[in-house]
C-alpha cells in the first residue's frame, strides 16, 4: 500500500455513523410559495445540482428564505459538512464550503470527526459501490440506518488523513482546470470552422 513518508501509525475501521457528530436530513419548502424562494439567501441543493465527478461543492441554483426554513422540514446545515444523496441519484455527494440546506434526498454528515477532504473521497468510494449494488433493482435509495452501518478505513493520524485528502483535492482541481481549457479550445475550434470556411 502507498503511504506518505513519515507515517507509520495504523489505520482503523470505523462505522460511517461515527465519522461525524450528527447527521441531518433535508426537505423541500413549498414551491408554490414564492416568498420561500424569492430573495432567498441560504443555498438549497437537490440531486441534480451535484456533478458525479466533482465532489468539491455543488452548483447553487436555488436559495431559500428564513421563512421557508421555519415552515418546512429543510434545515440549516453548517459549512464543511458532507452532503450525500441517499435517494434519487443515490451515490452523488459534495463537501460544502458554505452553510446550506438540502432536499429530502440527502443525508448530511455534520461536525466531521475526520479530515473533510479525506472523508469526501472515502465516502465517494463507498457510495459508488452502494450505487452499483442498487443498479438493476427496484430499490431507489438507501436508508439512513443501512448507510451508517457501512465501514470506512481511516488513518489514526489526522495529519495523514489531511495529506491524503489534500493530494486528491489538488488532483481534482487540476483536472477541472484542464477540462475548462479543453472546453475553451473546442469553442475556438467551433468558431474557426464556422468562419474560415465560407461560401
Amino acid at each position: 500500500d502507498l503511504r506518505f513518508k513519515g507515517f507509520a501509525n495504523d489505520w482503523e475501521q470505523v462505522k460511517l455513523g461515527d465519522i461525524a457528530s450528527k447527521t441531518i436530513g433535508g426537505g423541500t419548502p413549498k414551491t408554490s410559495k414564492k416568498e420561500y424562494w424569492e430573495n432567498g439567501v441560504l443555498p438549497w441543493i437537490q440531486s441534480s445540482d451535484i456533478d458525479n465527478e466533482n465532489v468539491l461543492n455543488a452548483k447553487i441554483n436555488k436559495r431559500i428564505t428564513d421563512e421557508a426554513l421555519k415552515n418546512s422540514s429543510a434545515k440549516r446545515i453548517s459549512k464543511n459538512s458532507i452532503a450525500v444523496v441517499t435517494r434519487v441519484g443515490v451515490g452523488k455527494l459534495a463537501l460544502m464550503e458554505e452553510e446550506y440546506s438540502t432536499s429530502q434526498d440527502f443525508l448530511s454528515f455534520v461536525d466531521l470527526k475526520i479530515d473533510g477532504f479525506f472523508g469526501i473521497y472515502s465516502l465517494k468510494k463507498i457510495m459508488k459501490r452502494l450505487a452499483s449494488s442498487l443498479q438493476g433493482t427496484s430499490i431507489k435509495g438507501i436508508t439512513k440506518k443501512d448507510l451508517l452501518l457501512n465501514k470506512m478505513n481511516v488513518p489514526v493520524s489526522i495529519e495523514e488523513q489531511a495529506k491524503i485528502g489534500t493530494l486528491l483535492s489538488k488532483l481534482d482541481n487540476t483536472i477541472t482546470l484542464h477540462e475548462k481549457k479543453v472546453a475553451k479550445l473546442k469553442e475556438v475550434k467551433k468558431f474557426l470552422l464556422q468562419n474560415m470556411f465560407v461560401g
